[in-house]
């Protein structure tokens, strides 16, 4: 997916199980960031560590996501309907510099998730084509390695609900994407933390949805670029 949507919305610490690994307890609502739409790349295109995620040493970091697209505006929809809404799923990497996220800027996270190609995505499947998107199995690896691998089954807010509580009050304008949290086996939480490097290669797959496949890479610029 390379077209840009109108909003990224996503859900922090989703899955009880990353949220302990993160020395946090699981949230008691949903926790809402942002992603700069700008953010977004294709499946195979490469994660670029730019140099303002060099100055303050290692912390580029991967999180495998289930991908919501919205097929049409929705407002204060109720969980039993908010599947109808669904046009697509996804699979995506919520690439996250950590810094930037913790300290960075103000206590928010938007900045150190913002970068540019900071969101790889798959070609969308069809709505109707996943029965249960509380029933599949993500994987993460980094040079083959198997980094993370959970089940959508044990999300804290399951995907009906998210849309729902996103919906109240605040149109989901069609092509909105949602992402719905990461398993834990985050490289900020191993023991010494294992960032991404120029050279490694991740890999994210959910089975019936799709994979993606980025290499990661130093920026190299010349000179700014205003379009």
């Amino acid at each position: 997916m390379t077209t840009v949507p109108p909003a990224i919305l996503c859900i922090g610490r989703n899955y009880a199980a990353h949220a302990a690994e993160m020395k946090s307890a699981p949230p008691q609502r949903p926790t809402v960031f942002m992603k700069n739409p700008a953010s977004v790349s294709g499946p195979e295109r490469p994660i670029v560590i730019p140099s303002i995620c060099r100055e303050h040493g290692p912390q580029v970091d991967y999180e495998g996501e289930l991908a919501v697209i919205i097929g049409r505006n929705c407002r204060d929809v109720s969980p039993s309907e908010a599947l109808a809404f669904v046009g697509g799923w996804a699979v995506a990497n919520d690439v996250t510099a950590r810094w930037w996220q913790k300290e960075g800027s103000g206590g928010q996270w938007i900045r150190g998730k913002s970068f540019d190609s900071f969101c790889p995505m798959s070609t969308p499947v069809p709505g109707s084509s996943v029965a249960d998107p509380q029933q599949l199995t993500l994987t993460t690896t980094v040079n083959g390695e198997v980094r993370q691998r959970g089940s959508t089954s044990d999300m804290c807010f399951p995907v009906a609900s998210l849309i729902a509580e996103l919906s109240r009050g605040m149109t989901l304008l069609q092509g909105t994407v949602l992402l719905t949290g990461t398993p834990e086996g985050v490289g900020v939480a191993c023991q010494p933390p294992r960032f991404l490097k120029p050279g490694d290669l991740v890999e994210v797959e959910i089975p019936g949805v799709g994979s993606i496949r980025n290499r990661v890479v130093d920026e190299v610029r010349n000179h700014a670029t205003c379009e």
